[in-house]
C-alpha cells in the first residue's frame, strides 16, 4: 500500500474519534445545571413542579415558580426512592451523580473497529506482497498476474561476445540481431525483417543463457530474463496474464530483448487428451503464440529462448513467423575448449609453459560450465598444497575428481583385491595400446575414487570424433572387456569390478544392432528410437516407447548382442595372452606405484611390442 493512502485512512479514523468526543462535550454543555435531588423533593412537596421527563438515570422538568437563581427548568440525577426518603427525613442535602462513560464508549465502539482495521491491513499487505496492492513485481496474490521477469539495464548486463568462447558459429548467427537492435533502419533497407524469435538449443551448461545476455550487452539494450516455469501457477489464467504483462513492459522499453529460459516448461506440445482451454499451461502457451503473432518487427523487440528439449516443443511454437531461427549451442570441440579455457584462466596464476591444448585434449565432451568448474577445482587443489601456481598435475587431478570422484586412500583393500584391481586396469591399458585407432592412455591408477570406482584408466583422445565405424566400436568393446579378460587370465576367476564395463559394452553392442543396423542377420532396420540429442535416453520404461518388433526378432537381437560381446571378449583375451609378460610386469609396477602416467606405461609396453595387430 502506498504511503499517501495509509495517511489518508488514518486521517479518517482520527476525524471520527474527534467527532465523537466533540459531540459528547456539546451534549454536556447543552444540559441544564443539575439540581440536587433533595431540592427536587422539596419543590415536589411544595407542588412547584409543573411537568417532568423521567429517564433511566435522571429527571428533567419545569417549575411553576422560578428558583432563587431564576431558573424554571431543571435536571437532577435519580436516587433510589427509599434512600431519598431516609435522607430527606434527617434533613440531609443530597444529589445523584452519573459516572462518565465516554472512555468506555470509545473503547467499546472505536477500539474493536481499529483492531479489525489493523488486522485487515496486515493481511492485505501480506497478500499483496512486496510490491504492494497490485503494484510492482511482488509475489503476493494481488500482484499474481504481474510478470516476474528480472530486468537488466545496459549497465547491469556487463557481458559481451568477448566473454563467450567456444561457440563461434552461434555468435556469428546472433551478430545480425545485434546489428538490427543498434540500427533497425540500416538492417531493413532491402526489405528484410529481423526474425521474431531465436531459439537457442543445446545440452545443459553450454552457455545458452550467457550467450543471450551477451547479445543484450553487445547491443546495449534492456534485457528481460524469466524462466519458463515462472509463468505457470495453480490459478488458471495467471500465466497468460504474465505473458501479456511481460510483453507490455518490453514494448515500453523497446528496443529490448526478452529471454525465456527453459522454454520447454512453458511450450510443451499439446496432447490430444489435455484439458483444452481450461488447462493453465495451454492457456499460457496460447497467449505466447498470440503475442508472437502480434509482434511488430519495427518495435525493436527480440525474443530469445533456450531449451535442451527441442523435440518436445509444440509445433505451433516452432513454425516460421514465431521462432524463425534455431541456433545450436553444442558442446565445444577441442579448439573451442581451448578458447573457453583461455577465458577462465585469466583469473588464476598458471605455471609457465602450461599448454592448455593438453588440458583440452583430456576433456572431450566437457561443456563451458564443466570447464569453468575444472579451472576452479584445479586452482583449489593448488591452493590446498600451498603452491604458487597451477600446474598440469592440478588440472589432471581436478579432471579425475570431476569424472571419478574424490580419492579414498583410507579405504583398506586386502592384497587379493588390490592385485585384482591392478590386473584389471592394466588389462584395459594394454589392449587400448595394442589396437589401432584407440585413444592414448593418459593415466592408470588403483586408488579408489567416488562411490564404486576402485581403479580407473584415463584416455586422452588425439582428436574429436563425430563418426565411428563398426571396427572402432568393436575395438572399444574389446578395451572395455579387457579388464575381465585380464582377471580370468592371471587370477583365474571373475570379480564384480567389471560390472560397469559390461554395462557399457552391452550398450554399445545393443546400439550397433538396434540403432546402427550393423548386424547382417537383422538387416538395415532400426529397432530403437533415437534418444534425446542433448539429454540422452530416458531410463528404461520411462521413455514412453513401445517395442515394435516380434518376440522372434527380440530373440535374434539378443543373440546378435551376445555374439558381438563374446567376439570382443575373445579379441581382448587373445591380445592379453600374447602380451602376458607385459601384463604381469605392468600389474606389479602398478601395485608398487599405485599410479602410472603415460610415459611410464609406454616404457613398459614398447620394448616388448609385438607386431602390429590388424583391425
Amino acid at each position: 500500500m502506498e504511503k499517501g493512502t495509509q495517511w489518508n485512512i488514518w486521517y479518517v479514523v482520527l476525524a471520527i474519534i474527534g467527532v465523537l468526543v466533540l459531540q459528547s462535550y456539546v451534549q454536556q454543555w447543552q444540559q441544564v445545571e443539575p439540581l440536587p435531588y433533595s431540592e427536587f423533593l422539596r419543590e415536589l412537596d411544595k407542588r412547584n413542579v409543573k411537568e417532568l421527563a423521567v429517564y433511566a438515570d435522571h429527571i428533567e422538568g419545569t417549575l411553576n415558580q422560578p428558583l432563587a437563581d431564576g431558573r424554571t427548568r431543571f435536571s437532577t440525577t435519580r436516587v433510589e426512592l427509599d434512600l431519598a426518603r431516609d435522607l430527606a427525613e434527617y434533613g440531609v442535602r443530597f444529589t445523584g451523580k452519573v459516572q462518565s462513560t465516554l472512555v468506555r464508549d470509545l473503547l467499546s465502539w472505536v477500539a474493536p473497529a481499529l483492531i479489525f482495521f489493523g488486522i485487515w491491513m496486515f493481511a492485505i499487505r501480506k497478500i499483496a506482497g512486496k510490491g504492494g496492492l497490485g503494484g510492482g513485481i511482488g509475489d503476493g496474490l494481488l500482484s499474481i498476474g504481474k510478470s516476474k521477469a528480472r530486468v537488466y539495464l545496459e549497465s547491469d548486463t556487463k557481458v559481451t561476445f568477448d566473454d563467450v568462447a567456444g561457440v563461434d558459429e552461434a555468435k556469428a548467427e546472433l551478430e545480425e540481431i545485434v546489428d538490427f537492435l543498434k540500427d533497425p533502419q540500416a538492417h531493413s533497407r532491402l526489405g528484410a525483417r529481423i526474425p521474431k524469435g531465436i531459439l537457442l538449443v543445446g545440452p545443459p551448461g553450454t552457455g545458452k543463457t550467457l550467450l543471450a545476455r551477451a547479445v543484450a550487452g553487445q547491443a546495449g539494450v534492456p534485457f528481460f530474463s524469466i524462466n519458463g516455469s515462472e509463468f505457470v501457477e495453480m490459478f488458471v489464467g495467471v500465466g497468460a496474464a504474465r505473458v501479456r504483462d511481460l510483453f507490455e513492459q518490453a514494448r515500453q522499453h523497446a528496443p529490448a530483448i526478452i529471454f525465456i529460459d527453459e522454454l520447454d516448461a512453458l511450450g510443451r506440445a499439446r496432447g490430444a487428451w489435455s484439458l483444452g482451454g481450461h488447462d493453465e499451461k495451454e492457456q499460457t502457451l496460447n497467449q505466447l503464440l498470440a503475442e508472437l503473432d502480434g509482434f511488430d518487427t519495427r518495435a525493436g523487440l527480440v525474443l530469445l529462448a533456450a531449451t535442451n528439449r527441442p523435440e518436445i516443443l509444440d509445433p505451433a511454437l516452432l513454425r516460421a513467423g514465431r521462432f524463425d531461427r534455431q541456433v545450436l549451442v553444442d558442446r565445444p570441440d577441442k579448439h573451442g575448449r581451448v578458447q573457453i579455457l583461455h577465458v577462465h584462466v585469466k583469473r588464476i596464476t598458471l605455471a609457465a609453459g602450461l599448454d592448455l591444448e593438453q588440458i583440452a585434449a583430456l576433456t572431450p565432451g566437457f561443456t563451458g560450465a564443466d570447464l569453468a568448474n575444472l579451472v576452479n577445482e584445479a586452482a583449489l587443489l593448488a591452493t590446498r598444497r600451498n603452491a604458487a601456481e597451477v600446474t598440469l598435475d592440478d588440472f589432471t587431478a581436478a579432471i579425475e575428481r570431476i569424472v571419478a570422484g574424490l580419492e579414498k586412500r583410507n579405504r583398506i583393500l586386502n592384497p587379493l583385491e588390490r592385485r585384482t584391481i591392478a590386473v584389471h586396469e592394466m588389462g584395459h591399458a594394454l589392449v587400448s595400446l595394442s589396437l589401432p585407432g584407440m585413444d592414448k592412455v593418459h593415466k592408470v591408477s588403483i586408488i579408489p575414487r567416488g562411490i564404486g570406482a576402485l581403479g580407473y584408466t584415463i584416455q586422452r583422445p588425439t582428436e574429436d570424433r563425430y563418426l565411428m565405424t563398426r571396427e572402432e566400436l568393436e575395438h572399444k568393446m574389446a578395451m572395455l572387456l579387457a579388464g575381465r579378460a585380464a582377471e580370468m587370465l592371471l587370477i583365474g576367476h571373475a570379480s564384480t569390478g567389471a560390472a560397469d564395463d559390461l554395462a557399457k559394452a552391452t550398450d554399445i553392442a545393443r546400439s550397433m544392432v538396434m540403432r546402427f543396423g550393423m548386424d547382417a542377420t537383422l538387416g538395415q532396420v532400426a529397432y530403437e528410437q533415437q534418444p534425446s540429442p542433448f539429454l540422452g535416453p530416458l531410463p528404461e520404461g520411462l521413455d514412453g516407447t513401445v517395442r515394435q518388433y516380434s518376440p522372434e526378432t527380440a530373440r535374434e537381437i539378443d543373440c546378435a548382442v551376445r555374439a558381438l560381446t563374446e567376439a570382443a571378449y575373445a579379441r581382448a583375451t587373445e591380445i592379453l595372452t600374447q602380451r602376458r609378460a607385459v601384463l604381469e610386469q605392468g600389474a606389479e609396477r602398478l601395485l608398487a606405484r599405485e599410479t602410472l602416467n603415460e610415459d611410464e606405461i609406454l616404457a613398459l609396453v614398447r620394448p616388448a611390442a609385438p607386431p602390429a595387430l590388424t583391425a
